[in-house]
Formats: structure tokens, C-alpha cells, sequence
């Protein structure tokens, strides 16, 4: 039980795990030198060694909200971290950081994302749009005012996401782009919204606290509104 089956193959847990990320970090491991077991490691010689090599960095330079901004950051910054870290703007929220909530949607050229994927080097020479961008407190944005006049929010950790995703939303439809449940897709401006497309479309962005039925209803009031096409 001590050993492998076979002396010529390391044993499972000595086996690099499959990837060629992590098969670099076990090379530069284990390539790098190791001190003797039966010599002193000295205080100046251990914390040389425990230094790692500073991360790769670049500028990137995209508009933010109406404004010019330019950042230096580590090449695996994702725009999430950008946005809350470096520009302080912490409307964005970070939930599950996996891209399966929403709570971090953005709009990137105008279409939602998910900043906790999105890398900030890859948004170079675009335009990003988040929540602050929206609207202003004496001034909301008409998916901000639909989302409070319909209660479609209960601790709003979610809602700037939600809120990003509806004004995708009128967007698409604007565009006529059809969803997976768009019964006919020759004719997808048709006909208004049903309440299962709103869902599918707004499906991307979770709500712990159950809002639903109001998201819906807020979604739905910006649709039925005059000026609604002229949202995207």
C-alpha cells in the first residue's frame, strides 16, 4: 500500500494535474532550487526565495461612462476588479464570481457581459456602461424608475445587474434579436414581449430574494412605455 503498483510511474498525487497552466507552475516549482533537509535556511535566503515574480502589466484605455479612462493593470485583472478596485465604482457587484448570477453585468458596447469574465485588457478601445452610468439619483434612468415604482427589488445586491440586463434588454428587441423562445423568428418584432421571453431574456441574472414577478412587471412597463425604443 506504501507504494505504486508500478515502481516505473509516480504515484497518483505525484502526477501533474492535466493543463498546461498548471503543468508551468509545477515545472517552475520544481526547477527552482531547494535548499539541503539538514541545512539552515537563513531569514534573508528564505524570504528571497518566497518572493514570486511580479505579474505581467499593460494599459488599457476605454471609455467609462461618457468618460475617457486609461489603467494599468495585470494582464489577469477582470474588469469586475478593475472597476471596483482600481475606479472605486462598487455599483457593479461581485456575487458568485463564476459568471452564473448576473449581480456583475455591465454593458460593453452596448451589450451585457459579465465583468467577473471578462478580462479588463480585452475592453481596450471600447465603451463600458455600468449602473453609475445609468442615471443619477434626482434623475433616473426610466429601468431604474420602473424598478423602484414596481418594488422589483428587495436587498438590491442584485439589481444594478438586473438593471444593465433590461437596458440590454430594450436594446435587442429594439434590433429585433430573437431568443430561445421567440415562437417565430422571421417575425421576432411581431408582437410584444410575452412573459416567458422576458424571462428567458433576463434569465442570466439571479435574485436570491425571489423579486420575480416584479422584475417582470418592471421589465414589462418599460417595454409598454412611448419612448421604449428609444431606451436601447
Amino acid at each position: 500500500m506504501g507504494g505504486s503498483l508500478n515502481p516505473g510511474l509516480p504515484r497518483t498525487w505525484e502526477r501533474p494535474l492535466p493543463g498546461s497552466r498548471t503543468f508551468a507552475c509545477l515545472a517552475a516549482r520544481y526547477a527552482a532550487p531547494q535548499p539541503a533537509m539538514d541545512q539552515p535556511v537563513s531569514p534573508a535566503t528564505a524570504s528571497t526565495a518566497a518572493a514570486p515574480a511580479a505579474p505581467p502589466g499593460c494599459r488599457v484605455a476605454f471609455t467609462l461612462n461618457g468618460q475617457p479612462h486609461e489603467l494599468s493593470v495585470e494582464t489577469r485583472v477582470t474588469l469586475l476588479d478593475a472597476l471596483r478596485e482600481h475606479l472605486k465604482l462598487i455599483g457593479t457587484k461581485k456575487g458568485c464570481d463564476r459568471g452564473q448570477c448576473g449581480a456583475c453585468t455591465v454593458l460593453v458596447d452596448g451589450r451585457r457581459v459579465n465583468s467577473c469574465l471578462t478580462l479588463a485588457v480585452m475592453c481596450e478601445g471600447r465603451e463600458v456602461t455600468t449602473v453609475e452610468g445609468l442615471g443619477t439619483p434626482h434623475a433616473l434612468h426610466p429601468v431604474q424608475q420602473a424598478f423602484v415604482e414596481c418594488d422589483a427589488f428587495q436587498c438590491g445586491y442584485c439589481t444594478p445587474g438586473q438593471v444593465c440586463s433590461t437596458v440590454a434588454l430594450l436594446r435587442e428587441v429594439k434590433e429585433r434579436r430573437a431568443s430561445a423562445v421567440t415562437p417565430d423568428l422571421q417575425r421576432a418584432d411581431a408582437a410584444p414581449l410575452s412573459d416567458a421571453e422576458i424571462r428567458e431574456r433576463m434569465s442570466g441574472n439571479l435574485c436570491r430574494c425571489g423579486a420575480y414577478p416584479n422584475i417582470v412587471r418592471a421589465v414589462r412597463q418599460v417595454l409598454d412605455a412611448p419612448a421604449a425604443g428609444a431606451q436601447g
